[in-house]
């Protein structure tokens, strides 16, 4: 049905999937919620781009009562931290690309190991803890999350004095090639 807004798709669907659908925001689920409302109102020709723009607007109305996901902490300390509690020795810290439809792109900041080889996560930077993490300072035209990536990456790995690894650090690639590929 076009030219419904979300509102009146909301309001379209039974109380009990607004209840579990917001049910679902309010603990920061954004996917359940999307597919809650898609499920229930696909067949009254909800498509999947309402739906979440029926969820988006339950985040405004919600706002602050969300119970958001925290931020990885970026400071060095606590960075410093994590990787120490990698198993295996630290021989890098990498930055790679990762996105999804929820939070378009972002960087995850990596501890790579030997003794056992491996991969161990630190940090997920999306562009809002990005950019509470940079402040104010003028990126240009970087994305935020790379930045941040690149700031506390390279402060923790002169710290543990190991190599820095950030293969795409100016353009979202998630098959930028790896440290070890």
């Amino acid at each position: 049905m076009a030219g419904i807004t979300p509102t009146e798709w909301w309001e379209l669907l039974p109380a009990g999937i607004r209840e579990l659908a917001d049910g679902y925001v309010l603990q920061d689920a954004r996917m359940r919620a999307v597919r809650t409302v898609f499920e229930a109102g696909r067949a009254r020709g909800l498509g999947l781009a309402d739906a979440q723009l029926v969820v988006h607007d339950r985040y405004l109305h919600h706002g602050d009562r969300i119970a958001r996901t925290p931020d990885s902490p970026l400071d060095l300390d606590s960075l410093a931290a994590l990787a120490s509690g990698a198993p295996g020795r630290v021989v890098a810290i990498e930055a790679v690309w990762d996105g999804d439809t929820v939070h378009d792109w972002f960087v995850e900041l990596l501890a790579v190991t030997a003794d056992p080889a491996g991969d161990h996560a630190l940090a997920v930077i999306h562009r809002d803890a990005a950019a509470r993490y940079l402040g104010d300072e003028d990126l240009g035209r970087r994305h935020p999350s790379a930045v941040a990536a690149e700031r506390a990456g390279s402060a923790l790995a002169a710290h543990l004095s190991v190599p820095f690894h950030f293969a795409s650090p100016h353009t979202p690639d998630d098959e930028a090639p790896r440290l070890r590929e």
